[in-house]
C-alpha cells in the first residue's frame, strides 16, 4: 500500500466514495504524495516518454508552425509564447531554437509556462533560463496579449468523471472500498443535464467521460486568441468524441491497475477533442492525426537532413524516432492535433478546417 493509498482509504471510510475525478486529482497533485508533485516522471528512468523526448524534430516542427502563424498575423510584438504542462522544457527549447530562423520572433517572445509541479519547474528553468521564463499555476494567470500556445500531452492528465448510461439517466463511476481495498463502484442513476446531448449518440451501457477543467481551459485559450490574436496547438491522444472507459495508469512504462499504486503511477484519460473545440470561442481546425500533421510540416525532409550527419546506432535511433512519431502503428494515429486560431485567419500550417 502506498502512503497515499492509506490516506485515500481513510478518507473514503469517513466520507464515502469519491468521483474518479477526485481520485485522479489527489493521485496526481496531492501536496505530499502526488505523482507530479514528487518526481520527474519522464524518460527511461520514469514512467513514460513524450514526443519531445523522442526527437528534437517534434518541437522544431511545432515551433515553425507557430512561427508561420506569427508571420501571417503581422509579427505582433511583444507576444506570449506559452506552454501548458511543459515537462522538462524540451519542447519549448526545441521550438525556440527553430524560431531563431525567423528574424525578430524570439526577441518578441515572452515565455510563460503553466506548470504546477515544483520538480518540473526546476528542470524547465535549467534548460530555458536564457529566455527568462515566467511560471504560472493556471492559464488564467497569464497576462493579456497575443497568445501563441503549445499543449502536448497536457489535457490527458486533467481529472475526468465517468458516467454509465442506464436508460435515459447516468450512473457515475466512483472509487470506494471493498474489503478495505480501493474498488470501483457506481452511484444510483440520475439525470445529467450536461450529458443530455449524449443520449443521441450512445446506447444502454455505454460509458462516457467528461472533463470540466479541460473545457474551462479551452474556453480561456479561445477567449484570448479571439481577443488578441495568436494560435494554439493541442497534441494529445484521444478522439473527436468520448466513448468508452479510457482511464489508465502507467508505471515504469507498463500499464497497471489505476487503483494499484495511487501517487506512484501516472493517471490519464483520452481527450475529448470535440468538446474542446466546442468550448473555445475562436476558430478551430479539423482534428488531424499527429503523423499526418508532422508530415505536412515537412518532418521527413528534416529527418533526412539530420540523418545525413549520422551513422551506426545513432542513425538507427534517429530512424526509429521518426517512425515512432509518425507511423500509424506507433504515435502517428493514436495522437491527434487540434489547432485554434482567430476567426477569418488561415489555420496553422499542417491543419485544415
Amino acid at each position: 500500500m502506498t502512503p497515499l493509498a492509506e490516506i485515500l482509504r481513510r478518507r473514503i471510510a469517513a466520507e464515502g466514495p469519491m468521483t474518479v475525478a477526485e481520485y485522479m486529482g489527489l493521485c496526481l497533485m496531492h501536496p505530499q504524495h502526488g505523482y507530479y508533485t514528487t518526481r520527474d516522471p519522464l524518460g527511461a528512468g520514469g514512467d513514460f516518454t513524450t514526443a519531445p523526448e523522442i526527437s528534437q524534430m517534434f518541437g522544431e516542427m511545432l515551433g515553425l508552425c507557430l512561427a508561420q502563424c506569427w508571420l501571417e498575423q503581422g509579427r505582433p510584438s511583444p507576444f506570449l509564447l506559452s506552454e501548458l504542462g511543459p515537462g522538462r522544457g524540451t519542447l519549448m527549447a526545441d521550438a525556440l531554437r527553430a524560431m531563431r530562423a525567423v528574424p525578430g520572433m524570439v526577441e518578441a517572445a515572452e515565455v510563460h509556462l503553466v506548470e504546477a509541479s515544483p520538480s518540473l519547474r526546476t528542470a524547465q528553468n535549467a534548460i530555458l533560463s536564457d529566455h527568462a521564463p515566467v511560471w504560472h499555476d493556471s492559464i488564467a494567470a497569464l497576462p493579456e496579449g497575443p497568445l501563441f500556445l503549445l499543449a502536448n500531452e497536457f489535457f490527458d492528465a486533467l481529472p475526468v468523471r465517468q458516467f454509465l448510461r442506464v436508460g435515459d439517466a447516468w450512473a457515475e463511476r466512483v472509487v470506494g472500498l471493498q474489503d478495505g481495498a480501493l474498488s470501483f463502484g457506481l452511484t444510483e442513476p440520475a439525470a445529467q443535464a450536461a450529458l443530455s446531448h449524449r443520449l443521441d449518440d450512445t446506447a444502454e451501457g455505454d460509458l462516457v467521460e467528461t472533463c470540466s477543467p479541460a473545457l474551462g481551459i479551452s474556453e480561456e485559450i479561445g477567449r484570448r486568441i479571439a481577443a488578441h490574436g495568436g494560435a494554439a496547438l493541442v497534441v494529445d491522444y484521444g478522439s473527436a468524441r468520448s466513448l468508452g472507459d479510457t482511464f489508465q495508469a502507467l508505471r515504469r512504462h507498463e500499464k497497471v491497475d489505476p487503483l494499484a499504486y495511487p501517487g506512484e503511477s501516472d493517471l490519464t484519460a483520452h481527450v475529448d477533442f470535440g468538446a474542446l473545440a466546442e468550448a473555445a470561442p475562436c476558430a478551430h481546425s479539423a482534428l488531424t492525426p499527429q503523423g499526418v500533421f508532422l508530415e505536412r510540416l515537412g518532418i521527413t525532409d528534416r529527418a533526412r537532413a539530420l540523418a545525413a550527419k549520422l551513422s551506426g546506432e545513432a542513425l538507427d535511433s534517429h530512424v526509429a524516432a521518426h517512425r515512432r512519431l509518425t507511423h500509424p502503428d506507433e504515435m502517428g494515429s493514436l495522437f491527434k492535433t487540434l489547432g485554434f486560431f482567430p476567426e477569418g485567419a488561415t489555420p496553422p500550417p499542417g491543419l485544415q478546417t
